[in-house]
């Protein structure tokens, strides 16, 4: 006895066709989520360019005043000075670049904020006309059969 093997493929195109599908609609959301992962792709790059660019200016800065605390001084009290002085120093330094820090994640929030209200506007337009679609198709295809119906 053969055993008969089912063909896949046949049994998945029927299915398929059994819930049409609107490919353009389809195609529309791919490109608007494609769309939207790219502009979130380039405002996260450039927060960590960004970045980046703070903490290589911060380490240079410490570097720099770290130099003047190795110098050789004159005087014992010289050394207390130069150490008070880097303290304060990178202090400063420090609430100088964990500003910039703020303001670099205060620009990303309010960017992907805005990029994620856009992207929920075109969704919904997307959404809407997708159903407007569907909508005149089905009515189409109601008054089609009964006007078939109506015929017999």
């Amino acid at each position: 006895m053969a055993a008969k093997t089912n063909d896949y493929t046949k049994m998945m195109q029927d299915m398929m066709a059994a819930f049409p599908v609107d490919a353009k609609a389809m195609q529309d959301a791919f490109k608007t989520q494609a769309a939207l992962g790219e502009k979130m792709s380039k405002v996260a790059l450039e927060a960590a360019e960004k970045s980046t660019e703070i903490s290589t200016r911060w380490t240079k800065s410490a570097l720099a005043q770290m130099g003047d605390v190795m110098k050789m001084r004159e005087e014992p009290t010289d050394y207390s000075k130069a150490m008070t002085d880097f303290a304060s120093a990178t202090a400063e330094t420090a609430a100088e670049n964990m500003a910039a820090f703020a303001e670099v994640a205060k620009r990303v929030q309010m960017e992907t904020v805005e990029l994620m209200l856009a992207a929920g506007k075109d969704m919904s337009e997307d959404a809407t006309a997708a159903m407007k679609k569907a909508t005149a198709e089905a009515t189409a295809a109601a008054k089609k059969a009964t006007a078939t119906v109506g015929a017999k």
